[in-house]
Order: C-alpha cells, then structure tokens, then sequence
C-alpha cells in the first residue's frame, strides 16, 4: 500500500494535519497562499515524501528545466509530501502540500491515514476556496465540509447541500472520518470579480488562517495577510469606483450580503456582470495604473504569491 519514503518519525503529540494540494479549487488562491504563508512564517521538515512517478502526470504537470547559457543545470520535479511543524504555542503540525495526485487516489488516501496514525494525528483540516457572488467590502464568508453531521454543525460555518465534482482533499475528508479521524474541509467565499487567476485575494488567505486556529485551537501566524489584503481591498475600490456599473453591481451585493446576513432572506437584486467582465475590468485597471500586483503581486511580499512557489 505504501506509496511513500519515511523521512522521519519524530515524537509528536496529537498533531492537526493541514492539507492543501495544487491543482483543484482555490479561488483567489486563498488556500495557496494560506500554506505559502504558513512555510514561510514556521519552521518545517520533511517527514515523508511520496512517490510523485506513480501519482502524477509529468505532461500534465510537467518539470521545470533550468537552463544557463544554453546548459542544462538542473530539474525541478514537482513532488507531493507531509512536513512537520509547531505553531506559537507548541502545538504540533503537519502540513501535507504538493500537487494533487493525477493517479491512485485510492492508494494514497490509504497511505496518508497510515501516515496519520502513525503520528497520532488528531484532526485532519483541508484548506480551499470557490468564487462566489460577494462583495469585497464584507468579512469573508466560509463555509464548511465535514466527516460527520457533529462536525459540521459544530463549525458555525455556512453549510451546503449539494452533489458536487471533488478533489482528493474530498476523498481524504471521508475516508478519515471512516477511519475514526476528525476531519473537516474550510472553504473561503472569493468575489467572483476577484477570483480570477490574475487577481490573488489575500484577504481570503488570512480568514482561512484565522478559522483554522479557531477550529483546530492552534496558533498560527499570518504574516503579512493583513497589510496585503488591506492594499489589495484599496486597489478593488478603486477599479469598482472607475465604473457606475460595476459600483451599482456592488451596492447590490453588498445589500443582499447583509440582509442574508440578518437572516431576512436573499433579495432581488440587479444583474450582475460576468465574473469573466468584471474580472477583465480589475485587471485592465490595474495594468493601466502600472501596478505589478496585475501580473502577479510581487510588490506585496511573498504572502502574497503564487502558490506553485511552495516549497516541496
């Protein structure tokens, strides 16, 4: 069944496993730069690698060449495994990051619940995030997907009933709470006019962060969340406030958020612009304010990258 190199086996105590794999939904990428900032912010190691031959498709995802004048240095494989870690309070972690698995699900959701008995894992917690039909002006809403109807209606979080397309986080989710692990899947709500793959919300990365702490009872750092989501929010008002559709289309959801808010119920709003519309306006606004956050948000710190830069 092993699909896997055992690195290490250190001591642990009880350890929440936090997954986030590439190559599934992750709006904005919330879930992404959520891991991104947590290897960044902690002190990680290695503990198992698995078998990146027998799960993925190379054509599909395939290796970086680095080359030098012509030569041919060196590869970068992309790769899948569980690091180990402590949050500010010494509580112990393991983050299992990657790319999501092209083959063998089954096999690998086998191997990650004997990994996680092995180390005595206490709760298994899955980061994503979907567009949605909300305002950037409101808190992110999250939503959740648990093993058990206890879990989910412990949450407090939005929960839906609905059959939808899964990733393998999904698969992990159920076949840990068959095997008797806690397990549940934090989702974050990103604009839809946001969600795009040029426009990173590192708003939504930062209410992922902080629900997990308050889920999982760890401690966590955020890094520089905050101060990007805060440029980010300033550069949307802007865009939003250089187009009387796109502010109406706002003021529209922001009234509906809040009376669903008060439980009153969704109201009729006006029609809404296209993700695709509104989200080709963003990036038009912002390359026309020769701001690099349009071709990726160099300017606001690693926090707030690519995911793909993970390490691994």
């Amino acid at each position: 069944m092993a699909n896997y190199e055992l690195h290490d086996e250190p001591s642990m105590d009880h350890p929440v496993l936090v997954v986030v794999l590439d190559g599934w939904i992750d709006a904005g990428y919330a879930a992404g730069t959520a891991m991104q900032t947590l290897l960044q912010e902690l002190d990680t190691y290695p503990v198992a690698t698995f078998d990146a031959d027998s799960l993925l498709d190379h054509r599909a995802r395939r290796p970086v060449m680095h080359l030098v004048d012509g030569v041919n240095t060196s590869m970068s494989w992309p790769g899948i495994e569980i690091r180990a870690a402590i949050d500010q309070d010494d509580n112990d972690l393991l983050f299992l990051v990657g790319a999501e698995p092209d083959h063998a699900w089954r096999s690998f959701t086998d191997s990650v619940i004997e990994l996680a008995r092995l180390f005595g894992v206490r709760m298994m917690v899955g980061l994503g995030s979907y567009p949605a039909t909300v305002p950037h002006t409101r808190p992110v809403t999250m939503s959740v997907t648990a093993a058990t109807e206890e879990l989910a209606a412990v949450s407090g979080l939005l929960r839906g009933t609905l059959d939808v397309p899964a990733g393998v986080q999904a698969a992990l989710e159920y076949e840990f709470g068959e095997a008797g692990i806690a397990a549940v899947g934090l989702w974050a709500q990103v604009p839809h006019y946001v969600s795009g793959e040029m426009a990173p919300y590192p708003a939504a990365a930062l209410a992922l962060i902080e629900q997990l702490n308050r889920t999982a009872n760890l401690s966590l750092p955020t890094g520089a969340l905050a101060s990007n989501a805060e440029r980010t929010r300033h550069r949307i008002d802007a865009a939003m406030s250089a187009n009387t559709e796109h502010l109406a289309m706002l003021r529209a959801l922001e009234q509906t958020h809040d009376q669903n808010a008060q439980a009153a119920g969704p109201s009729v709003a006006e029609p809404i612009p296209s993700a695709d519309e509104l989200a080709a306006e963003v990036e038009r606004f912002l390359r026309d304010q020769g701001d690099p956050g349009s071709d990726g948000p160099a300017d606001d710190g690693p926090a707030d990258g690519d995911p793909d830069d993970t390490p691994s």
